[in-house]
């Protein structure tokens, strides 16, 4: 299939365009490279042992996107673009509602002009808000509860109306809870700016010397140890979803949305250990104060996908730290300038 990838040099779309690759798809990559590096590309095809093309296009410029579309004639269009920081949202709102939101809807106006009605959205357990009842499946009430959880929503929402406008469209939301991982060649892995927001990108840092410490946000939780507990997924598992969602799109219409997690949960102090275990490095860490808006648990039913999409997470906690370790070890400062 000729399969278009936003964001296609970021944390996620680099393994899902790998596996996309290695299933013998001809794959288009769009990306600004606002928060990610052409390096990463490189490796892809290093990797793949397979070319592909990529254009630096911001999903904004719908006349860009247009051209780029009715050139390549994709037949799906897996959607990875986006600003990803729950922190950042909260304190650059307009920023997220611009480029999340109104990229978004940018792309289904070229898809249109392309014809082409197949859509993958890289969505977020976020869009449910705090659990009215664990684990959350994808009947529990949506309430985002961020601005980054809002545009998510609001793009599932517009999605919905806009495979009812359109006939024989088709699209699906992967909600997903916490990826973590790399390939385990270590060449791609997760390489946030600045200081990382999530937790496993910060347990690496420290590792390599690049964070002098780890900070634990809240020991207090009812939960096993006092620490949050969360369902953390390795990003290969992720990606493969992404190629069954993709199989999936051919044999059905309209606007579902699916779980994509492990169905357990897993401590900061938890991973602490089994990154230390896999990495035989210490990792100094200081409780601080709870986060606003943290919640104690978060964890997946992500059965249907196992009905429907005929998929499941296979990849364990030690896997996810090792593979963390040899990426970040391998590149102790990220993409550098090759």
């Amino acid at each position: 299939m000729k399969v278009l990838v936003t964001g296609g040099a970021g944390y996620i779309g680099t393994h899902a365009l790998l596996k996309l690759l290695d299933c013998g798809h001809d794959v288009l990559v769009v990306d600004n490279y606002c928060n990610s590096s052409p390096i990463a590309l490189q490796r892809v095809r290093k990797l793949a042992g397979r070319d592909f093309e990529s254009l630096q296009i911001d999903i904004r410029d719908t006349e860009q996107l247009t051209q780029a579309m009715l050139a390549f004639q994709p037949q799906a269009v897996i959607h990875f673009a986006g600003l990803k920081s729950i922190c950042e949202s909260i304190e650059q709102p307009l920023r997220y509602y611009s480029n999340n939101v109104e990229g978004s809807i940018s792309l289904l106006k070229a898809m249109n002009k392309a014809a082409c009605h197949n859509f993958i959205f890289s969505s977020s357990a976020t869009v449910y808000g705090p659990p009215q009842y664990l684990p959350y499946d994808e009947q529990h009430p949506v309430n985002a509860a961020t601005p980054y959880g809002s545009c998510k929503l609001m793009v599932e929402e517009i999605l919905g109306d806009w495979c009812k406008s359109v006939p024989g469209a088709a699209a699906i939301s992967l909600r997903y809870f916490n990826p973590v991982g790399a390939h385990n060649s270590g060449e791609i892995g997760e390489d946030p700016l600045g200081i990382p927001n999530n937790l496993m990108p910060c347990i690496a840092q420290t590792a390599v010397g690049r964070l002098a410490q780890l900070k634990v946000f809240g020991s207090d939780y009812k939960t096993r140890d006092g620490t949050g507990e969360r369902d953390y997924i390795h990003v290969m598992d992720l990606a493969h979803a992404h190629v069954a969602a993709l199989d999936y799109l051919e044999h059905c219409n309209g606007f579902d949305a699916f779980n994509i997690g492990t169905g357990k949960v897993v401590t900061v102090l938890e991973l602490v250990k089994a990154f230390e275990n896999s990495s035989g490095k210490d990792i100094p860490l200081e409780v601080v104060e709870r986060r606003t808006g943290d919640l104690a648990c978060v964890y997946a039913d992500a059965s249907k996908a196992g009905r429907l999409l005929n998929w499941s997470a296979e990849l364990d906690v030690d896997a996810m730290c090792s593979d963390t370790w040899r990426w970040q070890s391998q590149n102790p400062q990220g993409y550098t300038d090759e």
